[in-house]
């Protein structure tokens, strides 16, 4: 059964990476791309190691095993670092709507790494079957253009680079096995997610005379650093702890829905009929999944739970008399 620690986990990590294609649509008006992602990750990186400093014991903040190593970098390189580099760049070329679906192969990728690289994570048939049936809501949530989808293979070749850095990234978080807590792993992983970002920024050739400082810039970063950054990645790496890279990576089903959500309430977009049969469902894919860890019928009493036959020793321990052995 899902505990309450992982529902919160799974719901901060969703909506906190939703809001971030709303704030990355707002902010690379003001921004070159890659500079915004080295910004985020500055601001990232001082948040998140004063709340470390704070919350965390000092013997706890040190990485003592090869694991610990490989996981921080893991983290900072992949699952961090190049997975919103490209991000940020591919949505340059397409719409966010096409963006969004890019990113959620995320979960249908992760399984593809794990079968390699993991031996404790693998899908049953109806697990299959339920993300089959979330992708399906996220197509119809983001309704893009078929036009789009067949066009601009720039973008969509760079996005998709980002989600199977992504989905590599969390596996191999997975697989280093270590033992430091996801704030201590997040509070080493950003500071080289900043160096290779600001490395790759210079290397692109751009510069921070092209930034334009408005209050919107400014609520941008301050959302994608804080927020959809430090908060947002201990979350995420706290869940993989909890759930496995396959399992965690589900919340970049609900991404498209918080995406089209806060469009919805702070850029004025429309949701279509379309898009709440999107929300349905991924719903009902979320369900499928979650069956093989619920029996229904010992739930819902109408269902059978009551009247379930018990166990033939059961019947035949009632059935004996007193005395017999």
């Amino acid at each position: 059964m899902v505990g309450r620690r992982t529902i919160a986990l799974f719901v901060a990590t969703s909506l906190l990476f939703g809001g971030t294609f709303v704030a990355t649509k707002a902010g690379l008006d003001y921004f070159p791309p890659l500079l915004f992602v080295a910004l985020r990750y500055d601001v990232a990186t001082v948040a998140i190691a004063l709340y470390a400093a704070y919350a965390v014991p000092r013997r706890q903040l040190l990485p003592r095993t090869a694991g610990d190593v490989a996981s921080i970098l893991a983290t900072g390189v992949f699952a961090i670092g190049l997975t919103n580099a490209l991000l940020f760049v591919g949505q340059q070329y397409t719409t966010s709507a096409v963006g969004s679906i890019m990113f959620s192969l995320n979960p249908i990728l992760t399984p593809v790494f794990a079968g390699l690289l993991l031996a404790d994570e693998r899908l049953s048939s109806r697990e299959a079957s339920g993300m089959a049936l979330a992708l399906l809501g996220v197509v119809l949530v983001v309704n893009p253009d078929p036009g789009n989808l067949t066009g601009g293979l720039v973008g969509k070749s760079i996005l998709f680079a980002g989600a199977v850095s992504g989905a590599l990234g969390s596996v191999l978080v997975r697989r280093a096995d270590s033992s430091l807590s996801s704030t201590a792993r997040t509070a080493w992983a950003l500071p080289i997610a900043a160096v290779l970002t600001h490395g790759l920024s210079w290397w692109r050739g751009e510069s921070a005379a092209n930034v334009v400082w408005t209050s919107e810039a400014l609520l941008a970063l301050a959302y994608v650093g804080l927020f959809a950054g430090a908060v947002a990645y201990v979350a995420y790496f706290g869940l993989i702890d909890e759930t496995g890279a396959i399992r965690a990576n589900l919340a970049f089903y609900v991404v498209p829905v918080v995406a089209s959500l806060g469009g919805w309430a702070l850029l004025g977009e429309t949701i279509s009929t379309l898009a709440i049969a999107g929300f349905l469902t991924i719903l009902t894919g979320f369900v499928v999944l979650g069956s093989d860890s619920i029996d229904v019928r010992d739930t819902v009493p109408f269902l059978g739970g009551q009247n379930r036959k018990e166990p033939a020793t059961s019947v035949r321990e009632h059935s004996k008399k007193p005395g017999q052995s």
